[in-house]
């Protein structure tokens, strides 16, 4: 890491490391459409996993990742991004449950989302500007994460994945073909194997 980066806040720890990238599992696959399996192990396992989908997010140049990104059916996300002030936050959600704000509070960022698992489309998905999730990390104690910004865009979009949603499923379907074309266009640097 260059000095001009800055140092990530991992409140509950640093994200593991030395896992392997695993090919990205595509939309269209089932697992990516379906509620995933709750954390019930907090095992060697896990934690091999999850280093595993750490390593993918690097491979793949992402911000956040979920298990089913690499065809594992289990409620579980990584995440190392910045919210709005430029603090790079780090961690792991197993169990992801998601709080956005309400009422007077809930204010919407309309603003460009992608997704690894339909690598290099971007197109406008709005969402609140502030979202906060609860869960338990890799070693099973509770963890809460709160953010706006980009981070409060990947908390809503990977805990989307652990419910079976992709954020394709939430804009228009104008929408959805300015995406399918940018897709389509862009497939052959994408590889079956990317990133791993």
């Amino acid at each position: 890491m260059s000095t001009s980066e800055p140092t990530p806040f991992s409140p509950y720890g640093p994200l593991p490391s030395g896992g392997t990238a695993r090919p990205m599992t595509r939309w269209g696959t089932p697992v990516m459409h379906a509620p995933q399996q709750k954390v019930t192990s907090f095992d060697a396992d896990l934690a091999s996993l999850v280093a595993d989908m750490v390593a993918t997010m690097y491979a793949a140049d992402g911000v956040g990742l979920a298990a089913c990104q690499i065809g594992v059916d289990l409620a579980v996300f990584v995440f190392d991004c910045p919210d709005a002030e430029g603090l790079r936050v780090q961690g792991v959600v197993c169990n992801p449950v998601l709080t956005l704000p309400e009422g007077k509070d809930r204010h919407l960022d309309a603003d460009d989302e992608g997704c690894l698992s339909f690598p290099g489309a971007f197109v406008e998905c709005a969402r609140p500007d502030y979202a906060t999730v609860h869960g338990f990390g890799i070693d099973g104690q509770p963890v809460t994460f709160s953010g706006d910004g980009l981070l409060a865009r990947c908390l809503q979009h990977e805990t989307d994945h652990t419910l079976g949603t992709v954020f394709g499923d939430r804009i228009s379907a104008k929408a959805r073909k300015k995406l399918q074309k940018q897709h389509d266009k862009l497939a052959d640097e994408y590889p079956a194997d990317w990133p791993a």
